[in-house]
């Protein structure tokens, strides 16, 4: 087992308190192999309605502080809406687009990032049952084709679309946007295009039609349309009812029961074209009073300093990020020791998700939190996608080891199902998608004959003999393939091991294999960790000529050597590798706007690496196992 702490057992410091919900399971066995898992306490009371808790909290605490971002104007100061304040413009806006006439079938589309316009707009939609799709800024501005933005925009037909800057979404508006779809820009209008106004929205009088329709919102209402980052083709439409949010807060509270107790305080970048970013953590600060500030920082080089100056402001409650942030923040917070006591001082969890968390992480930042304030800090995770609203399990305990995303939350059912000796987990509850938009065919092949989502991981029990002590990812069941040879290569645990030994050298790997005699491997390294362990390189090296270089072509020889090594057998033995210069393309369809990797796209459209990685006399390029470091180099 990896090691857990940097502290004997008996000689760790204590958890700070929290108060959380009981981890209990209850499971049952059937006679065809499949093992179902619940929890014995029920799905708590929740509204039916999101924005009924706007309302709530508006009367309730009219003047505690809702949604803040920098001000554009002094970046020294926060620009903050009361949940007062939002409510009134909510309405207002809402007045608005029913004038419009948008509808499910002329819904409203967001091309640009998080801000207080994007908020209010999707409250005010959802307020008064307009369905709205928030959409993956990537596809608008780092794409060359916009071919995932115009597949989008058939699919939903908008009645109005909204972008902060027209500037700046000027091309995606050009090349995507259908011409009798309204133009709304908060400023900058684009060229050629009419536009209105952000603010003539908020203008819009009173309306009783605001508290009619607000009247006839339900649980079967669509409340927003999310797109799935396309790893398998186009992106696919996500329903989501007010019944799937409404109740996956019901659940998230159950685990986190201090959220009841006081006000979450959060510091998010997590885009809100994700599941993660909107119904998790934007749901969880409005379902329970909280405050969000807006970070318009990101886990990116250049970009995470934004982070670090908003976390130097604000001292987060919970803190949620994936693991690749969490990793990023860490020097900064070694490094100042205001910083370290403002991030911790009142800090109940830190939460990922999205990616396995390196142990290596999870005990620094334990490390660093007794230091600071004498106690550790609970980190956990849970397992959950955009079809499940998205929490479904979660870890609500002090786990022996990362990876742990413990068990389902009340209200959830977990069946797992033997499959090429894993088990294959599927999902049924209140917060399961009923469907894709637009799409019988899929909606029907995403559900199996009882009704139960089929979300395609696997997972593993923690310690078979003890279910309540929690479920491991196991991998994505459609990334699996087997060798020439009938045996089965389970790719993510693979890809985690391959990333932790190479670390912090790799950002990620696509495992090459199905139907050959080896593994081998394309390996996209982090370059910048690449450049500060080559001193010799000029700051402004090519990515081509920096791989070339002698030291860290020895090192990845070295490295490769010792992975082989240990390996167990043929499944888990990487034989050869290339190392890739060039990033992996989001037209493509190799990276996920989220910025996975969709392993068979690199496969396809790099055929003649992998080629190259199985050729009787490989190319120089070609890092190969058992070789000595001079072969390589020279």
């Amino acid at each position: 087992m990896a090691s857990v702490s940097t502290f004997a057992a008996q000689d760790r410091p204590p958890l700070r308190p929290v108060k959380l919900g009981p981890p209990d399971v209850v499971v049952e066995r059937r006679g065809d192999g499949a093992i179902l898992l619940r929890s014995p306490h029920p799905l708590p009371p929740h509204p039916q309605k999101l924005t009924a808790r706007l309302t709530h909290w508006a009367n309730a605490a009219p003047e505690r502080v809702f949604l803040a971002q920098r001000d554009a104007q002094s970046a020294a100061s926060w620009r903050t809406m009361t949940y007062a304040d939002t409510l009134t413009a909510v309405e207002s806006i809402a007045a608005a687009l029913l004038q419009r006439d948008l509808s499910p079938d002329r819904p409203l589309a967001i091309l640009s990032g998080n801000d207080i316009e994007h908020a209010l707009l999707a409250l005010a939609a959802m307020h008064v049952g307009i369905p709205y799709a928030p959409i993956s800024v990537p596809y608008s501005l780092l794409s060359a084709d916009f071919g995932k933005l115009k597949a989008i925009m058939q699919q939903l037909a908008p009645g109005l679309v909204f972008a902060a800057s027209g500037t700046a979404f000027a091309r995606a508006i050009a090349a995507a946007v259908p011409a009798d779809a309204e133009i709304v820009v908060t400023a900058h209008p684009p060229p050629n295009r009419n536009t209105t106004p952000f603010s003539e929205l908020m203008t819009a009088p009173p309306s009783p039609a605001v508290a009619a329709a607000h009247g006839e919102v339900g649980p079967g209402t669509i409340a927003k349309i999310l797109f799935t980052s396309g790893s398998t083709g186009q992106p696919k439409g996500v329903i989501n009812t007010q019944l799937m949010l409404c109740a996956n807060q019901a659940m998230i509270r159950a685990g986190l029961t201090f959220l009841a107790d006081e006000p979450p305080v959060i510091v998010d970048w997590l885009p809100w074209n994700h599941t993660f970013g909107s119904n998790h953590n934007f749901g969880l600060v409005l379902d329970n009073g909280g405050s969000l500030y807006i970070d318009e920082g990101k886990p990116l080089p250049g970009a995470i300093e934004a982070t670090v100056r908003n976390l130097r402001d604000i001292a987060p409650t919970v803190y949620f990020n994936v693991p690749k942030g969490f990793e990023m923040l860490l020097p900064y917070l070694a490094a100042e020791p205001a910083l370290r006591e403002r991030f911790f001082s009142r800090l109940k969890v830190m939460f990922y998700a999205g990616a396995a968390l390196a142990q290596h992480v999870l005990d620094a930042y334990e490390e660093l939190a007794v230091k600071t304030v004498d106690e550790r800090i609970l980190f956990m995770s849970s397992l959950g996608s955009t079809e499940t609203a998205p929490a479904a399990l979660a870890c609500s305990w002090d786990a022996e080891r990362a990876g742990n995303i413990g068990l389902p939350l009340p209200g959830v059912d977990l069946k797992l199902v033997p499959r090429e000796g894993k088990l294959e987990a599927r999902l049924k509850g209140a917060n399961i998608t009923p469907g894709y938009w637009r799409a019988p065919q899929l909606t029907a092949a995403a559900f199996d004959a009882e009704g139960y989502y089929r979300i395609g991981d696997a997972l593993k029990f923690d310690d078979p003999d003890h279910p309540a002590k929690g479920l491991l990812f196991d991998g994505r069941l459609a990334e699996d393939f087997k060798l020439a040879t009938g045996t089965w290569v389970s790719v993510g645990p693979l890809r985690a091991a391959f990333i932790a030994h190479f670390a912090p050298l790799v950002r990620d790997v696509v495992f090459a294999g199905p139907d050959r005699d080896e593994v081998t491997a394309l390996v996209f390294p982090d370059l910048d960790t690449c450049r500060k362990a080559a001193p010799g390189a000029a700051a402004d090296i090519p990515a081509r000529s920096l791989l070339a270089d002698p030291g860290i072509v020895a090192e990845f020889v070295r490295r490769l050597d010792s992975f082989f090594a240990a390996a167990s057998g043929t499944s888990s033995r990487v034989t050869r590798m290339i190392l890739l210069h060039e990033p992996p393309s989001l037209d493509l369809g190799e990276m996920t706007d989220k910025g996975s990797i969709n392993q068979r796209a690199v496969l396809a459209n790099r055929g003649h690496l992998v080629e190259e990685l199985y050729a009787e006399t490989p190319p120089a390029h070609v890092v190969v196992a058992g070789l000595r470091q001079t072969e390589q180099v020279n």
